[in-house]
């Protein structure tokens, strides 16, 4: 059995720990080579990649190697005055036949191991029962041993291998020409062991490999989705301002536009500062839009505007633009306070776009009443107005307003409610929790 080391060692380097995968498909460069220490070679890189994908040609070639082994190492005399004598006796014509059926058996052993490990353990047991003395038949089914235990499972590796051990072993020392005691039966006993735990140790290497390489697979679709939803989200959020941007600055620009249309002939001093808020509109709206298109650019990109969100703090100018336009509106608010960046942009959205649609909705003569007033942990926005007018578009006539406001509030863990006021006119009102981090800096 001595001869049958290269054999095996083939044989344990032909199993591809990594599922016959070429080495530039494996994933993780930790394992793109589990036979060196030291990168390979194109040539053999190149060579082994079609080795992998011609497995029946590289199971036929080691069939032929251990062929070739058993062979020479029939040849062999282990019982010699000095130690194993090579060319002392030469083997018998049964035992080349019973070789050479024991080799055409490892070609299909991939497909059907099983069925190879038992005409391989036939033939290796004829062989020790009539040789005399035996070849090394027993290369082959060490080899077929080691391909089912790389191939199925431990509990089927434990069983099958045991059986083999046993089998092969019981016929050496019981129906063998040479004693029990010999170094041959200690041999088939020793290889056979070896041959299971190293199948054993391929297939778990190959399991962990797998199981890394599902992992990394799974987490590169994890970050993907969540990539994929962030940019959702933020495709969202920008919708929405440009919406609230477009939407608050094209109503001014067509009031305005109307009351300077109306009164061009009578009063032209009245129109010319009508018109100077379209202007003042005009130019804010693309300021607007500027700054909130800039987030939209890519390293690279000319540098866009930094002019800060807008927020609480500018409210008596967004009021004033109203009031401008002839929507009287009227203010209610406690103390400044410093509300985080995401709760104050939201405010101030929200009464932007609830103005805006008083102004389109509510009819002339309407007026709207803003509060803001911070209650513990909530501050609360409230727009009042005393119109007739029907209320804003639902959501499934093309209104995008209160879906808007809506998803600003939810997204922020608020609650949102529009309805007609008893009595006419329409009320929208939004709580929006303050965190902590709110809190300190109030």
């Amino acid at each position: 059995m001595e001869h049958g080391a290269a054999a095996f060692a083939a044989a344990f380097l032909a199993d591809d720990p990594l599922g016959r995968r070429a080495p530039e498909d494996v994933p993780w460069p930790v394992v793109t080579d589990t036979t060196t220490p030291t990168p390979l070679g194109p040539g053999l890189t190149r060579a082994r990649a079609w080795l992998r994908a011609h497995p029946l040609a590289f199971d036929g070639a080691l069939a032929f190697g251990v062929l070739v082994c058993m062979v020479v190492g029939s040849f062999a005399d282990p019982h010699g005055p000095h130690g194993p004598t090579f060319g002392a006796r030469s083997p018998e014509g049964r035992s080349l036949l019973l070789m050479g059926l024991g080799a055409a058996a490892l070609v299909p052993r991939r497909r059907a191991p099983l069925l190879v490990l038992v005409l391989t353990g036939v033939v290796t047991a004829v062989e020790l029962i009539v040789g005399d003395p035996p070849a090394p038949v027993a290369m082959s089914a060490v080899i077929a041993l080691y391909t089912v235990a790389a191939r199925t499972d431990r509990p089927t590796t434990w069983r099958v291998g045991l059986a083999t051990m046993a089998v092969l072993t019981g016929a050496g020392m019981i129906f063998g020409s040479t004693p029990w005691y010999t170094q041959e039966n200690l041999g088939i006993f020793a290889w056979t062991g070896m041959a299971a735990a190293a199948g054993d140790a391929v297939r778990s290497r190959r399991a962990f490999v797998d199981a890394i390489r599902e992992r990394a697979e799974r987490a590169e679709r994890t970050r993907d989705e969540e990539a994929r939803r962030r940019v959702a989200e933020e495709r969202l959020r920008i919708a929405r301002d440009l919406h609230d941007v477009v939407a608050h600055h094209i109503a001014l620009v067509n009031v305005q536009a109307g009351v300077a249309a109306h009164v061009m002939d009578r009063r032209p001093d009245q129109a010319k500062e009508a018109l100077a808020h379209v202007r003042d509109a005009s130019r804010s709206a693309l300021g607007e839009l500027r700054a909130t298109v800039g987030l939209l650019r890519q390293s690279g990109d000319p540098e866009a505007p930094t002019e800060p969100a807008p927020g609480l703090a500018v409210l008596d100018g967004l009021l004033d633009t109203f009031r401008h336009a002839g929507l009287p509106v009227e203010l209610a608010r406690t103390d400044e306070t410093q509300l985080p960046a995401a709760v104050d942009l939201a405010a101030y959205r929200i009464i932007q776009e609830a103005l805006t649609n008083v102004q389109k909705h509510a009819g002339q003569g309407a007026k709207a009443e803003v509060s803001v007033v911070r209650v513990g942990r909530t501050v609360e926005i409230t727009v009042l107005d005393n119109g007739a007018a029907p209320a804003p578009a639902a959501p499934d006539t093309g209104g995008h307003g209160l879906i808007g406001m809506r998803e600003r509030v939810t997204a922020l863990g608020g609650a949102l409610t529009a309805a007609p006021r008893y009595g006419g006119g329409f009320r929208v009102q939004a709580i929006l929790p303050v965190t902590a981090h709110g809190e300190g800096n109030a």
